[in-house]
């Protein structure tokens, strides 16, 4: 069974397919290469917000038709945005499969955004901005954001700010869409227990009249970046804090081994670094986390965690020796062979997520043009030595380029 199949319709929008087995669920969903770095800043929030529309009103459907069309029948339908991406994507059982491509396709395409439910959807955001207002743990990591990429679309909240948010109409959704929509940037991803000609023959169907558009976002890359520490007075119990930096691209070629060294320094596991050290030896925190986030131009490097506010320089000065034991203390063949397995068993078991599958699968295509089979990524992974990862720290962690946000209780 191949890894996938592509087809290419003649208005650019590209089809792939994974045919998988013992399953009679079908996961699809279109992706289009646009997002929050792509507003200006009077349009801070209109991606987010636009994916919110698109189930508010077709020219063919009203909100509660869109709903319940998929939902009927024990489906899901779901969408998100992030800083470059726009996502709708639906799962559900197979034998309905033609009804999720074609209610894809209609909200993808034919959204009127009605005036009544954007009035609506205002209030839906303001109080979601709120909520994340409200989590110490979500905005930090928002405003962190801000810090390492100031006056830059990719610092920008994906949520927007009340102005914004308050200010959008009808116009500015398709005035948006008219300015970014590039068909040959889009993808319709499908996994599921049937072949390519049965997804190939619905995304004709409902995608082939969508007419040609090549509009390319102007992003502006991002340069300049300088170290910043700050500290904000809160009305909270703990102490949240946050460190890193700009880092590494989507198509840099360290991409796989950082993330392989960022797993083991804070990943997910239990048994990574900074858990072992703050939560399992010295009790300090509930969790930790270190991550890698690679956008087409750069990419960013954070470490998160909370803890009682007397604690917090003690958990920092851990973390920074963590940091530098990297850096000038090799992995033991043992700890890095433990190290490989764990990696590569998350990755395994990721593939168990067939909807995960099915978004990687686009996002991919798009950033990269491919999509990377997990056993060459296995093998990037089994070539990674220790000395590779001391090289890769000591380059890319500079603690003192790193900048630092501290929340602290008032």
């Amino acid at each position: 069974m191949k890894e996938y199949e592509l087809i290419e319709l003649p208005n650019g929008i590209r089809i792939i397919h994974k045919e998988v087995s013992h399953t009679k669920i079908a996961h699809v969903g279109i992706m289009l290469d646009m997002g929050s770095r792509d507003e200006s800043p009077e349009e801070q929030g209109l991606a987010h917000f636009l994916e919110h529309m698109v189930f508010k009103g077709t020219s063919r459907r009203n909100s509660f038709h869109i709903i319940n069309r998929l939902e009927s029948l024990g489906g899901e339908l779901n969408a998100y945005t992030t800083k470059e991406k726009i996502c709708f994507y639906a799962s559900l059982l197979d034998i309905h499969l033609d009804k999720a491509v074609e209610l894809l396709a209609d909200i993808t395409f034919n959204s009127t955004f009605p005036e009544k439910q954007i009035e609506k959807e205002r209030m839906v955001i303001l109080e979601e901005m709120s909520m994340y207002r409200d989590t110490p743990e979500d905005a930090i990591q928002d405003e962190f954001d801000e810090q390492l990429f100031p006056n830059h679309s990719l610092g920008r909240n994906i949520l927007g700010t009340e102005e914004t948010v308050k200010s959008f109409q009808k116009g500015d959704f398709r005035l948006f869409l008219d300015k970014n929509l590039n068909t040959e940037k889009i993808i319709f991803s499908s996994v599921g227990n049937y072949p390519a000609t049965k997804i190939q023959k619905l995304a004709t169907k409902y995608l082939q009249e969508t007419p040609h558009k090549n509009h390319t976002p102007s992003r502006e890359w991002f340069t300049g970046y300088q170290p910043s520490r700050k500290e904000i007075q809160k009305p909270i119990t703990q102490a949240h804090f946050a460190m890193g930096m700009p880092s590494l691209s989507i198509k840099d070629e360290n991409r796989i081994p950082f993330f392989f060294m960022v797993n083991l320094l804070g990943g997910p596991s239990m048994s990574s670094r900074l858990n072992l050290s703050l939560r399992e030896k010295h009790g300090l925190v509930y969790g930790v986390d270190a991550h890698y986030a690679p956008y087409v131009e750069t990419g960013q490097f954070a470490i998160y965690f909370a803890t009682d506010p007397k604690n917090l320089k003690k958990s920092q000065r851990i973390v920074l020796k963590e940091i530098e034991m990297l850096k000038n203390k090799p992995l033991g063949g043992i700890q890095l062979h433990k190290a490989k397995n764990q990696i590569k068993g998350q990755m395994a078991l990721s593939e168990e997520n067939k909807n995960a599958i099915m978004l990687m699968m686009a996002k991919s295509q798009l950033d990269l043009n491919k999509v990377p089979d997990i056993n060459s990524v296995f093998e990037k992974i089994d070539n990674i030595t220790a000395t590779d990862i001391q090289e890769l720290a000591r380059q890319y962690l500079p603690v003192d380029q790193m900048s630092s946000l501290a929340y602290l209780p008032e």
